[in-house]
């Protein structure tokens, strides 16, 4: 546990929707001391194929919303926040449209920060499986840069060269990749955590609760798509592009966002952590 100290005292984790927490971090997220989970969509797309069967998308995110309190108290965690309002009529941040609405994020998060002042940050890394997972992983990379926080990810599932998903594997090991070794007791905690996302389906019985990999966050260039090749979410002909994506993050970049200054000699400005 010793390389992965700095994400067990005051930890905020970026994820884009409820069940991102417990495949990803169900087990590391019981050993944190105080933990607060920031759902950054309100996990319910606009196509009705994901929520037909719910009734509305409304409801539908409602649930997941209370599917998110239920796994959370799992493991003892009791602070969490969506980006999105309950009452959502503007229909801000919902599922799979987390890029359209960077520079509010931005905002939003940095107010979390305040408020919050976390020592460390752990996000989902930028894979190409999820358009908000990327989406989470830019968000965390600049709010890292802007308060000097260090900046920690994880992987979901990719889309391998072969044209298969790869689960809680990271496209491109570095070396500095850190293996959690849970104890059996926190991967049945785990295990509750994943049961309370009924919704899901067996989306979530298709990740390994015994594994969870931590690396700090990859130095990642976001005006290039993950990898190249197809993404997961354009194989899946989902309506947003890898170019959409890396286009509204090079939008952000130019208008939205200022360099940091450089030090200068004799400043007492700190260096990026």
């Amino acid at each position: 546990m010793e390389e992965l100290a700095s994400l067990l005292g005051r930890t905020l984790v970026i994820v884009a929707h409820p069940d991102d927490e417990a495949v990803c971090c169900g087990a590391l997220l019981q050993r944190v001391r105080e933990p607060l989970v920031l759902f950054c969509t309100d996990g319910a797309p606009r196509d009705s194929y994901f929520w037909q069967k719910f009734g509305s998308r409304e409801l539908y995110s409602r649930l997941r919303r209370e599917e998110a309190r239920r796994a959370l108290a799992q493991v003892g965690v009791n602070r969490f926040e969506f980006l999105a309002p309950e009452d959502n009529p503007q229909q801000l941040f919902v599922d799979q449209d987390l890029f359209l609405n960077l520079p509010l994020a931005l905002e939003r998060i940095a107010e979390i920060v305040r408020q919050m002042r976390p020592q460390a940050l752990l996000t989902l890394a930028y894979e190409g499986g999820h358009p908000d997972h990327d989406a989470c992983a830019f968000l965390t990379w600049w709010t890292a840069r802007e308060r000097m926080l260090p900046a920690w990810e994880m992987p979901a599932y990719h889309r391998a060269a072969g044209g298969q998903i790869a689960f809680q594997q990271f496209i491109a090991p570095e070396g500095n990749e850190v293996l959690f070794d849970a104890t059996p007791q926190e991967v049945e905690r785990k295990r509750a955590m994943l049961a309370e996302y009924a919704s899901q389906g067996d989306m979530t019985a298709r990740f390994n609760p015994a594994i969870e990999r931590y690396r700090p966050q990859a130095v990642y260039d976001f005006t290039l798509p993950p990898h190249p090749g197809a993404l997961n979410y354009e194989a899946w002909q989902w309506t947003v592009t890898g170019s959409q994506l890396v286009q509204a993050f090079t939008c952000c970049l130019n208008t939205q966002l200022r360099p940091p200054e450089p030090e200068r000699p004799g400043s007492s400005v700190r260096g990026m952590a």
